[in-house]
């Protein structure tokens, strides 16, 4: 038998007990649905995870895409995966009902990936065709909609993000490919333009499995202003149609493949547009709005890249734990003189439950976090007013901590999974070191850690007058009040409180920078900000899960598996403020130290 690489059984208790997905079945826009129409969801992406991905990790790992005269080839199941899930309308099942979807609540949707991803990472390519497919239907034409969404979300046509340059990396302000204005008579389409350029680290930008590419991508209109505020947004196929109806070439040459350390069954492309001057890329919107836009997408990327790496970090870990609980050495510590006695496994000696304990803490904490995150999304799209715009606040200033938390402690999470092994982890004889490989991607995908910190840091924490992590704060303050009630959860809860005062006095104490205008100073220590707060923020998902689970151990009398998945939940909460939380008054300690910001800042020379 396989060793599972999620628990059904956690998506469920997030789902249905702690966040009340069902709730959201009250509002006309996810009426169509209940509870077994979202298992339903889930059980389809299981079936198919099952099935055509899981099976083939290792295989999809060993065999990655190769170009061979400008060709790329990918591993043949790639296409069978597709196919499957255009056919099960998994690729836009979040769509409305009028754009081909089944309006499946970003809750339900959001575990889906999660799934997927557990499964076989290596097959990451619907994610980026549904969000190019919302792009496009979202701020396109209704002519790039009709010939554009309907196929990608049939898994037909693959779609992407296509945003980095050579010399520009993460600063999109630094772009230069360039797109000129076609006459009417030159084009097929309104809106036509000819695409010069390169992008780089385009992934699944070319391949195989499907028969055309769909390009979502930045570029400056000839003349446009320097810097973001220049940036249009084009839909650059590898093949389009001509004004004759035929399927042509578009000119976007596949020039190089980059071989990565991870995730080897997706492509990696390097692409050059108008070699031939014959690239032609459709405008989507208004002319320089193209980052603006842009950032639908790439927000979604973000949630996603949170998701793989909470996804990959769960696989590792039910590897260690199956393993911990087969492999047998050494006695108790309380036991070593029993020479005679038979070796125990792994997991019953301490320092083996601390790694596994840490990997569950980590892996179920950041998915929590997840699951919360894709409710404010559900919310922000059905509430109004008021309420409307709290839930869209609560999710931007979340954003950083949901890409970034998952990614940096899913990496020590798998590390913790691949120690677990000892140095059979290390070998290929299992597949952690190959998730190990896979997962160091993450903390990098759609905006390093440091990008993120600064977003947090910089804008979130100070947007509308400091209005979202006021919310935060009263939204953390709700379930230390619930948790108070219950004696064992009240010093946990107290212990949350004290570090919410805690968190709010290192930005008091950094705040004098952002006033007087040292920027750099005030950021300078972003990224420690950023771990703070993820570790606050994660000790409340925690918090609201322990209460989740002890209002059921006090209401429904649990027995077997169910008592022991409640109990555990609680005492994995215990874990985690034991061991994570006191982190804070270490990262608290640099940031308020004035000294140390100088370092960082002034003596660069001294490296």
């Amino acid at each position: 038998m396989a060793t599972p690489y999620f628990s059904k059984r956690n998506l469920h208790f997030l789902l249905y007990e702690v966040f009340q997905a069902e709730e959201l079945t009250q509002y006309d826009y996810f009426s169509a649905h209940d509870r077994e129409t979202f298992n339903l969801v889930l059980d389809s992406a299981t079936y198919i995870a099952d099935t055509l991905m899981h099976p083939y990790l290792k295989e999809v790992d060993r065999n990655q895409p190769e170009l061979h005269h400008g060709q790329v080839r990918v591993h043949a199941k790639i296409k069978e995966y597709l196919i499957a899930m255009g056919e099960a309308g998994l690729i836009g099942a979040g769509f409305s009902f009028d754009r081909g979807g089944q309006q499946v609540p970003e809750m339900v949707n959001s575990l889906v990936g999660f799934i997927l991803m557990a499964a076989n990472n290596g097959m990451m390519y619907t994610g980026l065709t549904s969000g190019a497919a919302n792009l496009v239907a979202t701020f396109g034409s209704p002519e790039l909609q009709q010939r554009y969404v309907p196929n990608l979300l049939a898994g037909i046509w693959q779609g992407t993000m296509a945003l980095t340059e050579p010399q520009a990396g993460s600063s999109l302000s630094d772009i230069t490919t360039s797109a000129t204005p076609l006459a009417e008579t030159e084009a097929a389409m309104p809106g036509a333009y000819k695409i010069k350029g390169q992008k780089v680290f385009i992934s699944a930008g070319d391949h195989d499995a499907t028969e055309n590419i769909i390009h979502l991508m930045l570029a400056r209109i000839d003349g446009a202003p320097k810097g973001t505020k220049g940036i249009s947004l084009f839909v650059v196929p590898k093949y389009r149609l001509n004004d004759q109806g035929d399927v042509v070439d578009n000119d976007v040459i596949s020039t190089g493949i980059y071989h990565k350390l991870g995730q080897k069954g997706v492509p990696a492309m390097h692409l050059t547009m108008g070699s031939a001057d014959n690239t032609i890329g459709y405008l989507v919107g208004e002319p320089h709005q193209g980052l603006a836009y842009m950032f639908q997408m790439m927000n979604e990327a973000r949630l996603g890249v949170g998701m793989t790496a909470v996804a990959i970090a769960t696989a590792a870990y039910y590897e260690a734990l199956h393993y911990a609980k087969e492999r047998p050495q050494s006695r108790r510590l309380n036991e070593k003189n029993l020479l005679d006695a038979p070796q125990t496994p792994i997991i019953n000696h301490p320092d083996v439950r601390r790694m596994l304990l840490f990997q569950k803490a980590v892996t179920e904490g950041a998915l929590s976090l997840l699951v919360y995150a894709a409710k404010l999304h559900d919310l922000n799209h059905v509430l109004e007013g008021e309420e409307k715009e709290n839930a869209f606040l609560l999710l931007d200033l979340l954003m950083p901590i949901a890409k970034s938390y998952p990614s940096d402690m899913g990496v020590l999470s798998v590390s913790q999974s691949l120690q677990t092994f000892g140095g059979y982890g290390y070998t290929e004889d299992f597949p952690v070191e190959q998730l190990y490989r896979d997962i160091r991607i993450t903390p990098i995908y759609e905006g390093t850690t440091g990008i993120q910190a600064q977003d947090l840091l910089g804008r979130k924490m100070t947007m509308k007058g400091g209005k979202a992590p006021k919310l935060l704060f009263a939204e953390i303050n709700k379930t230390i009040t619930e948790a108070s009630f219950h004696v064992d959860l009240k010093p946990y809860a107290d212990t949350l409180a004290r570090e919410l005062n805690r968190m709010q006095e290192v930005v008091s104490a950094l705040m004098p920078y952002a006033i007087n205008g040292d920027t750099e100073r005030y950021l300078a220590d972003a990224t420690l900000f950023l771990e703070l707060a993820g570790i606050v923020v994660v000790a409340w998902q925690w918090l609201i899960q322990a209460v989740a689970a002890k209002q059921a151990l006090l209401t429904q009398n649990p027995q077997g598996e169910d008592l022991t998945f409640y109990e555990g939940k609680i005492h994995t909460m215990k874990f985690y403020f034991h061991y994570e939380v006191p982190k804070t008054l270490g990262l608290a300690t640099r940031l308020t130290d004035s000294e140390v910001l100088t370092i960082v800042t002034e003596n660069a020379l001294t490296l």
